[in-house]
């Protein structure tokens, strides 16, 4: 088995900068580092030690970026094959317990919620999506191929490696076929529900796998009502809306995601006629419209990929809601959600709050939701949590 360490080198902390670590926070950034001894790459596994001289942790070096070490264990035990094997069954049990019925779509691994930083695996039937963001993974590049045909035995491997940290880590965005042949798009089953998924063009692995919940709460509050789904991409709310007889309108600027919305539908064996597809700009498109819904969705891409940008993204959310808010019926409901990593709850509530002021409506909240099981977060790594969504009531 492979040996994946280099126990030539080490990570040695400035004084009294372990505490974090102490506190299994699987983050190392450069300022904690006082030095790295003996020779090293980028990428491998090392040793952390206290100024003192105490065993702290094992993780991937890369002093190229902010984060310096990635942590993988905080057990001076062996990283080899056998390391990361039981580290993907773990992740493998966890979602046979939690992934409900007639569903084979899911995230598989997420990253340091499962102990694997860098590393993100999304499940589609009998495809897997690799998302590799940390320099040690790129290193196991082939190991993690080899890894996951012996454990889950795919049809098709594909690697779609674009996030924005890849710069910070010195890499190169990768999307290609590793293993299988691909033919696109696939075709998966969420709740009884079918869709086809690109996994290639589609955005982020090909499906936003994480409102799988949402999706069915949906489903149900707006049975027989109508729904406005704005960001709607490749229809996911608005047929879970539908196939329990809402009338629903999707707004999304993408006509290819508005045309696989379309497919979605006939997929099962619903009419086009009952449903509306608009392709637009959603800020635009409700600024000018006049209709009014019982039930609207915001589930809107990322307004803040940096902490620079927290002001301009919290006016772009205050902004939508407050328009949203505007135009749903009495005793109506809206889904507003935010992916934003640096828009936590609180602040994220004071953006409703300032919404629901300006619109001059009554609004209850009704519930509060992260992200599902199949993407845990860490208790001692709060920014693994990045989903926040609110149910609101407006009168």
């Amino acid at each position: 088995m492979g040996d994946f360490e280099n126990k030539k080198a080490r990570v040695v902390l400035n004084k009294a900068r372990e505490r974090s670590l102490v506190n299994r926070h699987p983050w190392i950034f450069s300022g904690a580092v006082d030095r790295i001894e003996g020779e090293y790459e980028p990428g491998e596994v090392l040793p952390v030690y206290s100024a003192e001289g105490q065993f702290l942790a094992k993780g991937f070096v890369n002093p190229r970026s902010q984060i310096v070490v990635r942590v993988l264990s905080f057990r001076d035990e062996p990283v080899d094959d056998a390391f990361f094997l039981q580290r993907f069954q773990q992740a493998a049990d966890l979602r046979r317990r939690f992934i409900p019925p007639q569903t084979n779509a899911y995230r598989l691994v997420h990253s340091d919620g499962d102990l694997l930083p860098g590393l993100i695996v999304d499940k589609y039937d009998r495809a897997l999506v690799v998302q590799i963001f940390s320099r040690g993974m790129d290193r196991l590049r082939s190991r993690i191929l080899d890894w996951l045909r012996q454990l889950f035995d795919p049809a098709v491997v594909v690697e779609k490696s674009e996030a924005r940290v890849l710069a910070e880590e010195g890499l190169e965005p990768r999307r290609e076929v590793l293993f299988g042949e691909y033919r696109q798009p696939v075709q998966i089953l969420e709740a009884g529900i079918r869709y086809e998924v690109d996994l290639l063009e589609g955005q982020k692995t090909g499906f936003f796998l994480d409102q799988r919940e949402n999706r069915q709460r949906i489903g149900e509050l707006a049975a027989g009502k109508r729904l406005l789904n704005c960001f709607s991409y490749t229809g996911g709310f608005s047929l879970a809306a539908a196939k329990q007889g809402a009338s629903t309108v999707s707004v999304e600027i993408s006509e290819a995601a508005q045309q696989l919305a379309q497919r979605n539908f006939r997929l099962n064996g619903l009419e086009l006629s009952q449903h509306r597809f608009i392709t637009a700009d959603v800020f635009e498109y409700l600024r000018e419209m006049e209709e009014e819904f019982d039930v609207i969705v915001l589930d809107p891409p990322a307004f803040v990929k940096k902490k620079i940008h927290i002001q301009r993204g919290a006016r772009g959310y205050k902004d939508i809601n407050r328009l949203a808010m505007q135009k749903i019926v009495p005793g109506g409901y809206l889904l507003s959600c935010s992916c934003s990593h640096y828009i936590n709850w609180d602040l994220f509530q004071k953006i409703l709050f300032s919404a629901a002021a300006e619109s001059q409506r009554e609004v209850q909240v009704i519930g509060k939701f992260s992200q599902p099981p199949d993407h845990p977060f860490s208790i001692y790594h709060p920014e693994g949590e990045y989903l926040k969504s609110f149910l609101l009531k407006v009168w």
